[in-house]
C-alpha cells in the first residue's frame, strides 16, 4: 500500500488556487461558446444536446459545499429537470488540492464509464475519506468498492497524462472563467456560486425553460 508521501509524490505540488483581482467577481457572464468547449478529456454530459438549459459545475472532490450540493440538491434536479430533457449538465475538475486530483484521477480513470459513479460516490462518503487521519489509504478503501484492485489504483495515480489534463481544465476554469472557489456553476453562461438550493437553481432556471 503506498504511503502519503509516495502518493502525493505521484500528484506532483499542491494546486494554488488564484485570488481574484479586485472587482473581478462582479463578472457574471461568460461566452456559451467559450464554455462549450471541452478539457482534454472531454465532458461527461447527463441529458439532451437540445436542452433549453446547460448547467457547468465546477467542483472539487474535497469540498463539503460541493458535497452538500451532490446530496441535496442535485437528486432534485436530475429528477425534476435533467431526466425529463429539460436541463443539460456536465461536472467539470476544479481540485483545490492533491487529494482531491487524485479522486478525479480516479474517476477518469476508465474514460467516461465510471465517471458518475465514482464522483457520486466520492461526493457521498467524503467525510469517510478526506477529512480522517489517512485519507489516502481510505480513499483506496473506497475505490474498491468501485472495482479498483491496489494495483490499478496506483497506476492511475502514476498517470501523469491524466495528472495533466485534469489540471489543464482547472487551469482554464481560472483563467478564462475567473472560477477561485467552488462550487461555481454557469447556467446558460451565467455565473453562480455557492451550494445552491433547489429553490435556488429552480428561481434562475424556470425563465429560461420559459423562453
Amino acid at each position: 500500500m503506498m504511503t502519503r508521501r509516495e502518493t502525493l509524490g505521484f500528484l506532483g505540488a499542491a494546486t494554488t488556487v488564484a485570488l481574484l483581482q479586485p472587482g473581478a467577481a462582479l463578472a457574471q457572464n461568460v461566452s456559451v461558446q467559450d464554455l462549450a468547449t471541452p478539457g482534454p478529456l472531454g465532458d461527461v454530459w447527463i441529458g439532451p444536446a437540445d436542452a433549453k438549459v446547460t448547467i457547468v459545475e465546477y467542483a472539487s472532490l474535497t469540498c463539503s459545499h460541493c458535497a452538500a450540493f451532490h446530496k441535496d440538491t442535485y437528486p432534485l434536479l436530475k429528477n425534476r429537470y435533467i431526466d425529463p430533457g429539460k436541463v443539460r449538465f456536465t461536472l467539470r475538475e476544479f481540485p483545490l488540492d492533491p487529494l482531491a486530483t487524485a479522486g478525479f484521477m480516479l474517476a477518469r480513470c476508465d474514460g467516461e464509464a465510471k465517471y458518475y459513479a465514482i464522483t457520486d460516490l466520492l461526493f457521498d462518503t467524503q467525510r469517510s475519506w478526506a477529512f480522517v487521519d489517512k485519507p489516502l489509504d481510505a480513499l483506496q478503501q473506497m475505490m474498491k468498492q468501485a472495482g479498483f484492485s491496489q494495483e490499478k489504483f496506483e497506476s492511475c495515480l502514476r498517470d501523469q497524462k491524466l495528472y495533466d489534463a485534469v489540471n489543464a481544465v482547472r487551469k482554464r476554469a481560472e483563467e478564462v472563467f475567473k472560477v477561485s472557489a467552488t462550487p461555481t456553476f454557469f447556467i446558460n453562461g451565467q455565473r453562480h456560486g455557492g451550494n445552491l438550493s433547489i429553490d435556488e437553481v429552480e428561481k434562475i432556471i424556470t425563465p429560461m425553460l420559459q423562453i
